[in-house]
């Protein structure tokens, strides 16, 4: 008989990008870069690193839902579902950081 745990396993933003955020869901590149591209979606927001190349790229793609597009120095894109509600509370993190600026 299989035993299956019922721990949420939620994915970890890269220690770059100061968001702590709990509950985030990993997206495939190919999933996630469709979501923002999609007409329905659109950018909230836009920062970046001022040592180093990272992009952080927030996408509103329902009305409870958005998805952040991280972009790596190297140029590798990751994906994450959050809910709009646990971004909004988290950006602060951004805002006053003197590591991020806002661009968009």
């Amino acid at each position: 008989m299989a035993v299956h745990s019922t721990q949420n396993r939620c994915a970890r933003l890269p220690e770059a990008v100061p968001l702590d955020i709990t509950h985030t869901s990993r997206l495939s590149w190919e999933l996630g870069s469709r979501v923002v591209d999609d007409t329905e979606s659109t950018l909230e927001g836009r920062w970046q690193r001022t040592e180093g190349a990272w992009t952080l790229s927030v996408y509103r793609v329902t009305n409870h839902t958005d998805v952040l597009k991280v972009r790596t120095p190297v140029g590798r894109e990751q994906f994450y579902g959050v809910t709009q509600s646990a971004f909004e509370s988290a950006v602060s993190t951004l805002e006053t950081t003197d590591r991020w600026q806002r661009t968009e």
